[in-house]
């Protein structure tokens, strides 16, 4: 297998199906770094009707489990595609689209002020009726925890 070589910004680019298909099994590499406002925890709450306190209200949070507020598990998981993007892209391909996952986890909490990244590992890549569906296992870290925020087997559909 040949690694493709990642551009100057660190993202690896596969030039087209094939060569992607030739990575399954393989780790692909981690994103940047990306710290957790409270002002994203907010936005999100208003989005899609989640006030707990944990995650708003953090003069209540800090006499709570965590000590302060914490990110939404789904705000977690909604980062997926911005840090997966730093990782990894297909040329070739005319249009790629979200088509769900096949098992998402939150094994810890995200709290404010946390730094995250993802790690991408390729599972499979697959010809269907309308493209490829590729399975990647991504692993949403933060900086200093003794366990992953988030693992979900993100899947995508490629179309050529």
């Amino acid at each position: 297998m040949t690694t493709p070589a990642p551009r100057p910004d660190g993202v690896k680019v596969f030039h087209g199906i094939a060569e992607l298909e030739q990575a399954v099994g393989t780790h692909l590499g981690y994103s940047g770094w990306h710290t957790v406002t409270q002002q994203q925890i907010d936005t999100f709450a208003e989005a899609t009707g989640d006030h707990q306190w944990i995650h708003v209200d953090p003069v209540r949070a800090a006499g709570g489990p965590f000590g302060t507020t914490i990110a939404h598990g789904y705000l977690t998981l909604s980062l997926v595609p911005m840090l997966v993007w730093e990782i990894y892209t297909v040329e070739g391909i005319t249009m790629g689209v979200n088509y769900g996952s096949n098992k998402v986890r939150f094994p810890a909490p995200v709290p404010v002020g946390s730094k995250l990244r993802a790690g991408v590992e390729l599972v499979s890549v697959t010809p269907g009726s309308g493209g490829y569906q590729v399975v990647a296992r991504v692993t949403v870290e933060r900086e200093g925890g003794d366990r992953p925020v988030c693992v979900a087997d993100a899947v995508s559909v490629l179309v050529p």
